[in-house]
């Protein structure tokens, strides 16, 4: 995993030490249902539609601007459920929820990725910033993929043909765009502030 140093580690502290007291408060509330105007209450009628449920967790900052929010719930359903890549999905999201020590996705992806599965050491390597060891070949191809994606904004040769015969071309799309929609999910719910229930522990940060 990723470890923040040099110039991004003094601006995170900078960030950190600079907000105060501040730094708990949520931006973007989550706005009432009695409160949508009509392009929220169009999207939040088609969001219940598509997911038989209302409006909740990183869906409910984006409200804000509700078109974001239809398209980010329509991309979101098919990566979670249909990608090319199947259940690995969720260790893909473990890996960029620990990135970017995003604790409202871990708090619930990490008990999917169990129930599905994933080695509890595993889950527990990542959310310790380390690698995991005992993985899958399946796992370790995620793995090595998702984390070069991170850390060096591009994938290897030797790993893209790995990801390429196991997953085919449309498993290597479906993975990268796991990467970057969970990204702009915990984009955006870091700079909103949301908060996982006080109940749960927060991620360790990293150094």
């Amino acid at each position: 995993m990723i470890k923040r140093s040099g110039f991004w580690a003094v601006g995170a502290a900078c960030l950190v030490l600079g907000s105060g007291a501040a730094s708990a408060q949520e931006r973007l509330p989550t706005i009432p249902p009695g409160k949508y105007d009509d392009a929220q209450k169009k999207a939040a009628d088609d969001f219940l539609g598509q997911r038989k449920t209302p409006v909740f967790g990183p869906f409910e900052p984006l409200m804000h601007s509700p078109e974001v929010m239809s398209n980010a719930s329509s991309m979101g359903a098919y990566l979670r459920y249909k990608s090319g890549i199947g259940g690995l999905s969720e260790l893909v999201i473990l890996i960029i929820a620990r990135d970017w020590s995003q604790d409202y996705e871990w708090h619930v992806h990490a008990p999917i990725a169990l129930k599905q599965g994933l080695k509890p050491e595993i889950v527990k390597a990542i959310e310790e910033g380390r690698r995991p060891t005992g993985m899958s070949e399946d796992e370790e191809t995620c793995y090595d993929f998702t984390t070069e994606l991170l850390r060096f904004k591009s994938v290897s040769d030797a790993t893209y043909a790995r990801a390429q015969k196991r997953f085919g071309d449309k498993g290597v799309v479906d993975m990268t765009a796991i990467s970057g929609y969970y990204t702009f999910l915990a984009m955006e719910l870091n700079v909103a502030r949301y908060h996982p229930p006080e109940s749960v522990t927060p991620l360790p940060r990293l150094p």
